[in-house]
C-alpha cells in the first residue's frame, strides 16, 4: 500500500501548482459537486465570502483560478466555501518544555490525500505547508514562526462556513504570533466542528474548539484527537480510538522523562500511530514542526524528510504504509 509523496517550491502560483491541480481537480471536482451544481454556492457567493472574511486571499484565488483553467465550477470549488463534509482523523501536541514544536499524525483515506508538501510565499510571507483542496493547509508553518494543523473534532454537525483547509491557509499567509491566529480562527466562519492547534517560535500555544453553531472556544490544551471535551458521537469516537489516543498524548505531555528528540517516536507507535487503512483511518504521515528553527519533518515508520526556509529540495518518492 503506497503513498506518493512530493515537496515542492515555488513562491508565486505557477506551473507547478498547475501541474498538481491538473493531476488532482477532476477528483476533487467530482467531490465538490458530487451533491449536484446547486447544491454548492454560486460563483458571485463564493467571491462575496471571501472578501467578507478572507479578503488578502482574493489575489491568490484568482490566479489559482486561472492557473486551472478558469470557469464558473472550477472558482467555486476552489473558494473552499460551504463544501461538502469532510471528516480526518489525527493526534496533535504542542510542546514548549524545552523548544517549541507542533508534531501531530494525520490520520485519513488514503486515495484522498494529495501528498504535497509545498513552499511558497503567495502573500509575501514563507510558508511550508501540507496541501490539502489544492491549495489549503491540513498542517503548516510560516516564515514568522507560526505552526497550526487540524484534527476533525468529532461531531456531525455542519453549516455555513469555509473548509477548514483553507482558514488554516490564511492564517499561515497572515498571522505573526499566535494571538493574531486565535483572532482570525474566532472570526472566519468553519464549515465544520473541527480542532485547531496553534504554536509560535515564543512558545504561544492554544487550542481552538471551532464549530458551524457555537461560538470558538479557545481552550489552553496542549493535545487534541478527535473530541472537544466530552465524546457527542461515541460511534465515530469508537471506530477511531479518540479517547484511548487523547490517553496516550497526556501521558507523553506528563512524562517529566519526555524530551523533544524523542517525542516523534511516540507518535510513531500505536496507539497513536494506525494501521488500520482497510476503515479509511490509517495514518499517513506524522509531521513536525520546529518554528523556532523554521524546521519541518516528515516522517513515516522507515524514512524521514527533513526540510526548512533555508533549505528546502524539491523531492518525490513512494512511501509504503
Amino acid at each position: 500500500m503506497d503513498l506518493r509523496f512530493a515537496a515542492l517550491e515555488e513562491l508565486r502560483p505557477g506551473s507547478a501548482w498547475a501541474d498538481h491541480c491538473a493531476r488532482v481537480a477532476p477528483a476533487y471536482e467530482r467531490w465538490y459537486f458530487a451533491e449536484g451544481d446547486a447544491a454548492r454556492p454560486s460563483y458571485l457567493a463564493c467571491g462575496s465570502a471571501l472578501r467578507a472574511h478572507m479578503p488578502e486571499l482574493l489575489p491568490v484565488w484568482n490566479q489559482l483560478v486561472e492557473l486551472a483553467g478558469g470557469g464558473d465550477r472550477v472558482a467555486r470549488m476552489l473558494s473552499l466555501y460551504r463544501p461538502p463534509a469532510f471528516m480526518a482523523g489525527c493526534s496533535q501536541l504542542l510542546w514548549s518544555r524545552d523548544e517549541p514544536a507542533l508534531v501531530r499524525n494525520y490520520d485519513y483515506e488514503l486515495d484522498r490525500c494529495e501528498g504535497l508538501l509545498l513552499h511558497s510565499a503567495w502573500t509575501g510571507a514563507g510558508v511550508i505547508a501540507s496541501i490539502d483542496s489544492l491549495w489549503g493547509a491540513l498542517d503548516g508553518m510560516n516564515e514568522h514562526g507560526v505552526a497550526v494543523s487540524l484534527a476533525f473534532g468529532g461531531r456531525q454537525v455542519v453549516g455555513d462556513g469555509f473548509g477548514i483547509p483553507l482558514i488554516l491557509r490564511y492564517v499561515l499567509e497572515t498571522c505573526t504570533q499566535t494571538s493574531e491566529a486565535v483572532a482570525v480562527l474566532s472570526r472566519v466562519p468553519c464549515h465544520m466542528c473541527y480542532t485547531v492547534g496553534v504554536i509560535d517560535r515564543a512558545g504561544a500555544l492554544a487550542t481552538v474548539f471551532l464549530n458551524p453553531d457555537r461560538d470558538a472556544q479557545v481552550v489552553p490544551h496542549a493535545v487534541a484527537t478527535n473530541h472537544q471535551g466530552a465524546v457527542e458521537w461515541p460511534a465515530h469516537a469508537q471506530i477511531t480510538g479518540t479517547v484511548e489516543r487523547h490517553a496516550e498524548l497526556v501521558r507523553v505531555l506528563d512524562d517529566p522523562s519526555q524530551r523533544l528528540d524523542s517525542l516523534v517516536d511516540r507518535f510513531l507507535a500505536p496507539p497513536l500511530y494506525s494501521r488500520d487503512h482497510a476503515r479509511r483511518s490509517g495514518t499517513l504521515y506524522t509531521a513536525a514542526y520546529y518554528p523556532g528553527r523554521g524546521e519541518v519533518e516528515l516522517h513515516w515508520p522507515t524514512v524521514t524528510w527533513r526540510q526548512s526556509f533555508q533549505r528546502f529540495a524539491a523531492q518525490t518518492m513512494q512511501v509504503d504504509l
